[in-house]
């Protein structure tokens, strides 16, 4: 059984390409990763967005802890972006990823990358990190 969230759907789905990064915050298991991975991800492909063009790393998953790097997780975005139609990325757990809002920052200067992020520990809720994105999600 699938729960659906359309307020939370409807929010996420009124801010894509406003040029920022769009975070959802919220203790563990709450129900971030299912809402952009799952709700989310079926939401884009809806509405004709093609499936490779959503690009998806959950960043607590063992298999992609190379990702955290963010060499390598840059190295990998720009290999996917193969046209300049718009992409989603979507980065689970982002607060894994090694100097993480620099790489989001970089992330922004993509014209055609909208970008989603969850996050739930205190260094990614911290108001340094706030400060950052202050006016950028």
């Amino acid at each position: 059984m699938q729960i659906e969230r359309p307020g939370y759907i409807n929010e996420l789905s009124i801010r894509k390409h406003n040029g920022m990064i769009k975070v959802v915050t919220g203790i563990r298991r709450c129900g971030k990763s299912y809402l952009l991975l799952k709700l989310f991800h079926n939401e884009l492909l809806k509405s004709g967005v093609k499936d490779d063009h959503i690009l998806e790393i959950a960043l607590d998953d063992f298999d992609n802890i190379p990702m955290r790097k963010p060499e390598a997780l840059l190295s990998w975005l720009k290999s996917q972006l193969t046209d300049s139609l718009q992409y989603y990325l979507i980065l689970d757990e982002v607060q894994l990823l090694d100097h993480f809002v620099d790489v989001l920052n970089s992330c922004l200067h993509i014209d055609n990358l909208d970008v989603y992020v969850t996050g739930s520990n205190s260094r990614f809720l911290s108001t340094d990190v706030i400060t950052e994105f202050r006016g950028r999600g």
